[in-house]
């Protein structure tokens, strides 16, 4: 995996002297040259010469923290947008009609539809809440986990009037789902996690259903489950040394963990994120199988552009180079196509393994078989370890570089420096004793960290599918974005307000992403997950990307948890956004090119107007 050296982001750097503290005295600053001339801080001119974002309005469930608005899709014939409500476990269609006034037309409670046409299920308390929805012509598919998640899910099939047709079972929680181009397949990542005390693992799978005859006449005969049996020890493929396995897994089947789905223009193949594992899968559609799996590699954070703020104690915006490997685990994966080469966009979010059950003591905990207890919570399986406790777990630090960035271990791992941040307990260390990290994932006397690997890379990627190099990365341009506009507020959490609260874990945490051809340019839609917002870029060069606005609807000034305990958190704005749909100005009921948003945590759906700005 290389790493390009790009000026560019070295100029974002220069720009914030005094509170970038690690954009001075650090190796590796030749080539500086090129900077002369540069536009000045990104965006400022390109926001008023490719397009702009403007907020037109949004719906509003009134549920705070319950995950009430999240994947959306949209329907040009009926002008609806539909919107997966988890903490109703119902699909709700609001009309967008008026984009800046939507309202609830109904929902669908897509549990009792299915139980309704299944017999062989035990009623609608058998299942559980919907996942993801997916629009193609007038058919809408709903992607439902079973009540019980380690069993089969389910994908309910409807018109896009609210008509129920039929309903096939998926795999072990099914978490996304998407048609092909042609509208011919329907392709379902079923994520396969393990329950709360890590006694039972089923395996992520895909699932490929045939609704090519219409979604009205589909059956089991149309329904291919895809497994990963064949990459397991032994087996007849050959997985990818990156990628990330779990030291507790029972098998590579079960411990590889589809998230999200992108699918080529001719509809013939798709990639599927494996967030966990830090790895893609590619599928040939038409042959129904998987034919590889990939890892991603690490970003290197010791490299100027790729600076990060590590921790939460070190009194704000603090973005230096680090000692560390960021894991990209994308989340969110989209695909687009220049010049025959199909490209994948990734937002970088990262992703911990953690594995409880609910206890009510510490001696309950024990007599489940937990290894910790902490408020109510037993856990069974970690995999995260902030740096400063690995020291305390009687686990050593070994670094080759460790002289370049602090005179020795202790100043190292202080809490303002790298102390706080989590990496991943398993990656990057050697001798530990049997039975440690197989365990309960944390590391014990004797283990050996010789490389630190933190969780996600706070970026979005662009990945050439056909040979999976990756040609951009963001680098540090989200935190050095927002620290710029957003000041104190930086790195925020997304349920309540106050700066550098997410610096020690994952940043701004890259989740929803999007990508749409206007007015003959391509642009990425990213929306940031804790800090809020969107930023937007564009992508038309997939080698050399452009930061073009940031765009954050969220109110810093008020108290969310007052707000929320008053009943009327509608003033903190959109918060946690979770998924981004693109509309074009031709299939908009206004005529102008929008975007859709489901906001999880403030449970909103927020509705903005994408001009086209003449460039100077």
């Amino acid at each position: 995996m290389t790493y390009q050296h790009r000026p560019w982001l070295l100029a974002s750097c220069l720009t914030l002297p005094l509170i970038l503290a690690g954009c001075e005295g650090d190796d590796g600053r030749d080539g500086r040259d090129g900077l002369d001339g540069s536009p000045g801080t990104p965006g400022e001119d390109a926001t008023a010469s490719r397009i702009g974002l403007t907020f037109l309005g949004r719906y509003e469930t009134g549920e705070f923290d319950e995950s009430a608005a999240e994947i959306v899709d949209y329907d040009p014939a009926t002008r609806q947008a539909f919107v997966v409500n988890a903490n109703s476990g119902r699909v709700d269609i609001l009309d967008i009609s008026a984009p800046s006034t939507p309202t609830l037309a109904r929902s669908l409670d897509v549990a009792a539809d299915i139980a309704g046409a299944v017999v062989e299920l035990d009623g609608p308390d058998s299942l559980g809440a919907a996942n993801s929805v997916a629009v193609s012509g007038n058919t809408l598919a709903v992607a439902v986990e079973a009540d019980v998640k380690q069993d089969n899910g389910w994908v309910a099939f409807y018109q896009t009037d609210g008509t129920f047709l039929s309903a096939v079972e998926a795999g072990a929680l099914p978490d996304m789902l998407t048609f092909t181009p042609d509208g011919n397949t329907v392709l379902v990542a079923n994520e396969g996690e393990p329950n709360g005390d890590y006694s039972v693992d089923p395996e992520g799978s895909i699932t490929l259903i045939d609704v090519s005859a219409g979604a009205g006449s589909v059956s089991a005969a149309n329904v291919k489950q895809l497994r990963f049996n064949d990459f397991n020890t032994g087996g007849s493929k050959a997985l990818d040394e990156d990628v990330r396995i779990s030291a507790k897994s029972a098998s590579i089947a079960q411990d590889l963990e589809p998230e999200y789905i992108a699918v080529s223009s001719d509809s013939r193949t798709a990639w599927v994120a494996l967030q966990e594992n830090n790895a893609v899968a590619r599928v040939d559609i038409d042959a129904g199988i998987i034919s590889e799996v990939t890892g991603l590699g690490y970003k290197d954070h010791s490299l100027p552009g790729n600076e990060l703020d590590a921790s939460n104690r070190d009194g704000g915006i603090n973005l230096r180079q680090w000692p560390l490997r960021g894991v990209y685990m994308p989340d969110s994966m989209t695909s687009y196509e220049v010049s025959g080469i199909t490209y994948l966009v990734t937002a970088n979010e990262g992703d911990g393994r953690e594995y409880l059950t609910d206890a009510e003591s510490r001696e309950d905990c024990s007599a489940q078989g937990g290894f910790d207890y902490d408020d109510g919570d037993c856990f069974h399986y970690l995999d995260e370890i902030r740096v400063g406790d690995i020291l305390d777990s009687g686990a050593t630090i070994e670094l080759a570089n460790l002289q370049r960035f602090a005179p020795d271990l202790e100043t190292l791992t202080d809490n303002a420096n790298l102390g706080r941040i989590k990496v991943i307990a398993n990656l990057g260390v050697r001798d530990c004793p049997a039975g440690s990290l197989e365990t309960t994932g944390q590391p014990t006397e004797g283990c050996v960290y010789e490389a630190l690997y933190s969780y996600g890379a706070r970026s979005f990627s662009i990945w050439n599918g056909s040979t999976g190099e990756r040609v951009f990365d963001s680098g540090n341009d989200f935190e050095t974005l927002t620290a710029e506009r957003l000041g104190e507020d930086f790195n925020a959490s997304n349920d309540e307000n106050g700066g550098d609260d997410r610096s020690d874990d994952k940043g701004p945490e890259p989740e929803a992403i999007e990508v749409a051809t206007i007015d003959g340019k391509i642009y990425a839609f990213i929306g940031l997950e804790r800090v809020g917002g969107i930023m937007v870029y564009d992508v038309s060069n997939p080698e050399r990307a452009e930061f073009v606005q940031y765009l954050n609807t969220r109110d810093f000034s008020v108290d969310i948890e007052a707000l929320a305990d008053a009943g009327d958190f509608s003033a903190a704005g959109d918060l946690g956004p979770e998924s981004i749909r693109f509309i074009a100005a031709e299939d908009s009921p206004s005529g102008e090119a929008l975007l859709i948003v489901g906001n999880e945590v403030s449970g909103t759906t927020a509705l903005f107007a994408v001009d086209v700005i003449a460039e100077n």
